[in-house]
């Protein structure tokens, strides 16, 4: 069975920076993962080589590793497709009937993620293919058949300039303590620009670093750090657990996964404080916005002082979006925007005029610092042609103000 890529984009390097393009491939090939695990929320379980179900599945996460895809996408009764260069490509392979998926679901879940996955409708759950790639993998229901979006996870984690970030982040990177934030979107890159700071600091310090992670994201190897990583419902029940036993783990850097609630980000909060560096992701439409997802995290007799201590504890917010570019090896570059705390960022944190920093962060001072609004960076993208005009004007958040960025540089 011939598993190439229908229309395939033109084939591009081997090693493509921030590219998932590829050549399509023949994947006709008798070799399974080795040693697969199924890994679930309080459970794992060992997948049986000799299920032809099994074995199929196999084929298809074969396939996304060696056209370097992002994304396997699969619905019932349709070709399974693969996420190249942010579009869909379907496999050329017959399609996935309700039948088999449902037998593909029973040969790769344990029975309580089965019993989760008729109850709640979906599942989530990491499948390991060997020991350098894992699939983060969510299951679901829709109209009464089976879906799947199982996202890629390796042990290669690219450089910064790989993934075209500045400069200014490995200084980010490199803070000896406070808060480190990633925001955005689902799907705007932050768990991979957040692995190359981890890495960065892996190839230069000798720290402890521990991530919680639901689930993990990047397997990392240790360099000059030491990294722990722990996965909710393998390695720990849930995140406030987690938390808690941090202080004994003895930590340097600590990356919490996703800030979901108060008691989350209170111990972040905790972790600064005591001269942790910790590193999360939240989702906000800009770094300013941040503030105020922050905020609404508590009830508002706390917010006051949750404000002076991040005033105080934060180092940086980064919000970036991925957009496609002009460039046949280059799949999406983020666009970013960068504020960094200083004295005029905690002043107007401390008086609480988080709304005001939007233009602070077009000043000349603060770009001297390394900060950047959204639509500078949009322009850069443009006036650099990594980025077609169009797209960076249905991407901005001020089309007008863009324009006339944009009119003055040129």
């Amino acid at each position: 069975m011939s598993h190439n890529v229908i229309d395939d984009p033109s084939p591009a390097p081997a090693a493509p920076k921030g590219g998932h393009g590829a050549k399509a491939m023949s994947l006709d090939s008798d070799s399974t993962p080795s040693a697969a695990a199924v890994t679930g929320h309080v459970a794992s379980a060992r997948r049986k080589k000799s299920d032809p179900h099994a074995t199929r599945w196999g084929k298809f996460l074969q396939a996304a590793i060696k056209l370097n895809a992002s994304d396997l996408i699969m619905k019932s009764d349709q070709q399974p497709k693969l996420r190249l260069r942010g579009a869909l490509k379907p496999l050329d392979t017959e399609p996935v009937s309700t039948e088999e998926f449902w037998a593909i679901a029973e040969a790769i879940l344990d029975k309580e993620q089965q019993e989760d996955l008729h109850k709640f409708g979906s599942v989530d759950f990491a499948y390991d293919y060997d020991d350098h790639a894992r699939f983060r993998v969510n299951l679901f229901q829709a109209r009464g058949k089976l879906s799947v979006a199982a996202r890629l996870i390796t042990s290669n984690i690219r450089k910064f300039e790989e993934l075209y970030l500045p400069p200014i982040m490995s200084e980010v990177a490199l803070q000896p303590n406070g808060i480190v934030l990633l925001c955005g979107v689902t799907g705007s890159g932050k768990s991979t620009t957040i692995a190359a700071m981890l890495d960065y600091v892996n190839e230069r310090k000798p720290v402890h670093i521990v991530t919680i992670e639901d689930p993990i994201e990047y397997i990392f190897n240790d360099k000059k750090a030491t990294i722990n990583q722990r996965e909710i419902g393998i390695d720990c029940l849930d995140f406030k657990i987690a938390l808690r036993a941090l202080v004994r783990e003895n930590p340097d850097i600590v990356l919490v996964g996703e800030m979901r609630d108060n008691e989350t980000f209170e111990a972040a909060l905790h972790a600064a404080e005591t001269g942790h560096l910790v590193y999360g992701t939240i989702h906000a439409s800009s770094t300013t916005q941040c503030f105020s997802r922050i905020y609404g995290l508590f009830e508002q007799e706390e917010v006051e002082q949750v404000r002076k201590i991040l005033a105080y504890q934060m180092r940086s917010f980064v919000y970036q979006k991925l957009l496609p570019t002009l460039h046949p090896n280059i799949a999406r570059i983020p666009a970013l925007e960068i504020l960094i705390n200083n004295g005029v960022v905690r002043k107007y944190v401390l008086e609480a005029r988080e709304g005001e920093l939007r233009e602070y962060l077009k000043s000349v001072e603060a770009r001297q610092v390394g900060m950047i609004d959204f639509n500078m960076s949009l322009v850069q993208l443009v006036e650099q042609e990594y980025i077609h005009l169009r797209v960076a004007e249905e991407s901005s958040p001020n089309v007008d103000e863009f324009r006339m960025m944009l009119k003055k540089l040129g």
